[in-house]
C-alpha cells in the first residue's frame, strides 16, 4: 500500500494516498481487480498539462513487479513537465533561502522576484533539470544563480573542485555573470573563477587549479583548459548551466559543446536558459536531460513588453540611403544612450569612424577588437563618457547595459530570433525602450513576421528626402577622411604585428631547451578543423548558388573602395546567407520525440483529419478487431461483387 510517485491533482497539490488505493487492498488479486475498474483521476476534466504521465506505482509483498496506473489523458513517457505557471504572491523570503544569500539580494537592491525567477528557484532548489524561456532583461541570471548558490550552502564540498559550470557564448556576458555571481555570493565562502578567451591564460590556470566552486566560461577557452591545463577536469561537475542555451548550440558551437558535455559528469543537475529556444535545444533536451522540467514564462519570440518598434522603410533604389539615414537619426533625433547594430565587423567599423568625424561621441565593439579595446568601450558606454556604441551581433546576447534608451539595425538581423535578442538590450527590468529598424525590400518577410507576433502597435517612421540628401551629401564629403584614417589604421596594426613577430623570435633565441613549453593541444585534429572549413565552404557556396559567386563576392570585397549601394547589398547579402543555412538545417527530419510544439494551434483551425492508414494502424477498439477478424475489407467486398451496405441483417426497432 505504499506510492513510490505520488501523482499530483491539476493545481500542483499532491492527492492523498487514501483517494485511489482501496481500503481491502490485502492481496494481488484484488489490487488487480480494483486497478481495472479505479475510477479516472480528475474525472470529466481535461489536466492542462495533458502530456503528463501520472503514475501510481503499487507494491505489495504477493506482488512480484509493479503495476502502472496512467490516466487516460496521460502518454507512458514525456520528457517535459511543464511548471510555466508560478505562485504570483512568492518573494524572496519565501524561497526558503539561506540568510547570507538573503542578505546579499537586499544589498544589490533586488525588491521581488521576477515571473522567470519566482517559476525557476523552487524547481531549480530541488534538483531537477530545467529548460527555461523568458523574455531579455527578465532576470534570468539570477533565476539560475540563486538555486546554485543555495545548493552548494546546503551541500558543502569534501575536496577542492568544481562543482557548478556555467557557460556562455560571448566574453562580454562571461564577465557579466561573473560579476553578478560574486555578488550574490559575497557574504558566503563560495568562489568563483571566470575563464574566457582574450584574458590572462596563466592566472586562469592558477585559479583552476585551486578548485573553485563555480566556474563560468566560454566553451573555447574551457577545452583549451581541459586539455592543457594538468589536474582540471568536469568528472565532479554537479551542475551544468547553458546560458544562451540556443547560441550554444548552434552550427559554430556544436562540436566544442559536444566535447565539454561528453566531460561532464552523467550525474548531474542541467539548466537550459535563453529568450529565444531552437530545434537544437529540444533535442539537447530530449537526449542529454532527465525529466526536464519546462518553464516557458513567455513565448518562444516574445520581445520585452514596454518596448515601442519602428521601421523605417528603404525604397528598391535608394539602399545606399541607409548610412545617411542613420547619421540623420543619431545627430537630429537619438543623441544618446544608443546601441547601433550593423551585420559585419567592417561596416561596424565604418560607421565608428564616420559617426566620430561627424563629432559625435561614439565608440565600438566586435570581433576584430582585442579583449581589453573591447571591454574599455563597454565599460566607457556604460559610464556614459560615449553616447553611441556601434556594435555586430556579439553584443546582442544577454548584456545588461544601464540606460539604453534606443536600438537601431541597420539592416534587418538574420532571424526573428536575432532581432528579439538585439532589441532586447533596451526596454529591461520594466522600464521603457524603442527600436528603430531598416527595412529593405529583400527583408520585408521578416517585417511581416515580426508584426505577427507583436503584442502592441508597430510604428513606421518616415524621414524627409531633403534631410537624407543633405546628410548623404555630407558623407561623400566625409568619404576621403574615412579612407584615410583606414589606412593609417592598417600601417598600424602591420607595426604591431611585426613587432611581435620579432618579440617571439627574440624569446625564442634567449629561451633555453628545458625551458620550453610543450604546445597546446585541441581537441580536433588539424584534418578534422579542416573538414569543418570545407563544410563551413560548401555552406557558403549554397547561399551564394556557385563557386564563381563565391570568388566574385569576395573579389568585390576586397575593392579599396565600394559605393554605398554596394556595402548596403553586403551587409544584406550575409544576413541572407546565414537565413539559408538555417533554413537547409530546419529541411532536416526532425528527431523524434514525446514532446508538446510550442505554438498552440490556431483557434477555428480545421484539426488536420487522420488518413486511413493511421486510422487502421492505431484503431483497437473492439468493434475494429472483429470487423478485421472476421471478413473481406471494403475495398475486397467491391471487388468480390458483395454486400457493402452497413449493419447487419436485423433492423432495429427504432428505424
Amino acid at each position: 500500500q505504499l506510492c513510490s510517485r505520488m501523482p499530483s491533482g491539476p493545481s500542483g497539490a499532491v492527492i492523498p494516498v487514501g483517494q485511489h488505493l482501496p481500503p481491502h487492498a490485502g492481496n494481488s488479486e484484488q489490487l488487480l481487480q480494483w486497478q481495472a475498474t479505479a475510477p479516472t483521476m480528475w474525472e470529466g476534466e481535461v489536466h492542462r498539462r495533458s502530456f503528463l504521465p501520472t503514475t501510481v506505482r503499487l507494491y505489495n509483498k504477493d506482488l512480484t513487479a509493479d503495476h502502472t496506473y496512467t490516466d487516460k489523458h496521460t502518454h507512458f513517457e514525456a520528457f517535459f513537465e511543464d511548471a510555466s505557471h508560478y505562485d504570483e504572491s512568492l518573494t524572496f523570503q519565501d524561497m526558503n533561502l539561506s540568510r547570507p544569500i538573503l542578505k546579499a539580494i537586499t544589498t544589490m537592491s533586488f525588491k521581488q522576484p521576477t515571473p522567470i525567477q519566482k517559476a525557476c528557484v523552487p524547481i531549480g532548489l530541488m534538483g531537477k533539470d530545467i529548460c527555461a524561456c523568458a523574455a531579455t532583461g527578465t532576470g534570468k541570471t539570477a533565476a539560475f544563480m540563486l538555486p546554485v548558490l543555495e545548493r552548494l550552502l546546503y551541500k558543502p564540498k569534501q575536496a577542492q573542485v568544481t562543482r557548478v559550470l556555467v557557460l556562455v557564448p560571448t566574453r562580454e556576458l562571461g564577465i557579466q555573470v561573473h560579476t553578478v555571481a560574486r555578488q550574490l555570493a559575497q557574504f558566503t565562502n563560495i568562489t568563483t573563477c571566470l575563464a574566457v578567451g582574450g584574458l590572462d591564460l596563466k592566472s586562469q590556470e592558477a585559479a583552476l587549479r585551486a578548485g573553485p566552486d563555480v566556474l563560468i566560461a566560454t566553451p573555447g577557452r574551457l577545452i583549451d583548459h581541459l586539455h592543457n591545463t594538468p589536474s582540471f577536469e568536469l568528472s565532479q561537475i554537479e551542475i551544468l548551466i547553458l546560458d544562451e542555451a540556443d547560441r550554444m548550440l548552434d552550427e559554430y558551437f556544436e562540436e566544442q559543446m559536444k566535447e565539454i558535455i561528453r566531460m561532464c559528469s552523467y550525474q548531474r543537475q542541467t539548466m537550459l536558459f535563453s529568450a529565444t529556444m531552437s530545434e537544437e535545444v529540444k533535442d539537447l533536451a530530449s537526449v542529454s536531460l532527465k525529466q526536464p522540467v519546462r518553464v516557458f514564462v513567455n513565448s518562444n519570440t516574445d520581445v520585452a513588453p514596454y518596448l515601442r518598434q519602428e521601421f523605417i522603410r528603404i525604397r528598391p533604389a535608394r539602399e545606399g540611403d541607409r548610412e545617411a539615414i542613420v547619421a540623420a537619426l543619431l545627430t537630429r533625433t537619438f543623441q544618446d544612450h544608443v546601441m547601433l547594430f550593423t551585420q559585419t565587423k567592417k561596416q561596424a567599423h565604418r560607421m565608428h569612424i564616420l559617426l566620430g568625424l561627424m563629432g559625435l561621441k561614439v565608440g565600438e565593439l566586435h570581433g576584430n577588437l582585442s579583449q581589453t579595446q573591447r571591454l574599455e568601450s563597454l565599460r566607457r558606454f556604460k559610464d556614459e563618457q560615449i553616447d553611441i556604441l556601434v556594435a555586430t551581433d556579439v553584443a546582442a546576447r544577454g548584456l545588461d547595459i544601464e540606460g539604453v534608451k534606443t536600438v537601431i539595425n541597420f539592416t534587418m538581423p538574420n532571424t526573428v530570433k536575432h532581432y528579439v535578442h538585439r532589441v532586447g538590450r533596451t526596454a529591461r527590468a520594466g522600464k521603457v525602450g524603442r527600436s528603430v529598424s531598416l527595412v529593405g525590400e529583400t527583408e520585408r518577410k521578416m517585417l511581416k513576421e515580426i508584426v505577427k507576433k507583436a503584442k502592441t502597435a508597430v510604428k513606421a517612421r518616415v524621414l524627409p528626402q531633403e534631410v537624407i540628401l543633405k546628410f548623404r551629401d555630407l558623407i561623400e564629403k566625409l568619404e576621403k577622411d574615412v579612407y584615410a584614417v583606414m589606412k593609417l589604421e592598417k600601417e598600424e596594426r602591420e607595426m604591431a604585428h611585426s613587432e611581435a613577430q620579432i618579440n617571439s623570435a627574440q624569446r625564442k633565441l634567449t629561451q633555453k631547451a628545458d625551458e620550453k613549453q610543450p604546445p597546446r593541444t585541441w581537441f580536433q585534429t588539424n584534418e578534422e578543423r579542416k573538414k569543418d572549413l570545407t563544410k563551413a565552404l560548401q555552406d557558403f557556396d549554397l547561399a551564394l548558388r556557385g563557386k564563381k559567386k563565391r570568388v566574385q563576392f569576395l573579389k568585390e570585397g576586397k575593392k579599396k573602395e565600394l559605393t554605398a549601394e554596394e556595402r548596403s547589398q553586403f551587409e544584406i547579402l550575409k544576413s541572407q546567407m546565414y537565413a539559408e543555412r538555417a533554413a537547409k538545417r530546419e529541411r532536416k527530419p526532425k528527431r523524434a520525440r514525446a514532446m508538446p510544439d510550442d505554438e498552440p494551434e490556431e483557434r477555428g483551425e480545421a484539426t488536420k483529419q487522420k488518413s486511413m492508414f493511421d486510422k487502421e494502424l492505431t484503431n483497437t477498439s473492439r468493434k475494429a478487431l472483429k470487423q478485421y477478424r472476421a471478413g473481406p475489407s471494403f475495398e475486397d467486398k467491391k471487388r468480390l461483387g458483395l454486400s457493402t451496405k452497413k449493419g447487419g441483417r436485423f433492423k432495429s426497432k427504432a428505424k
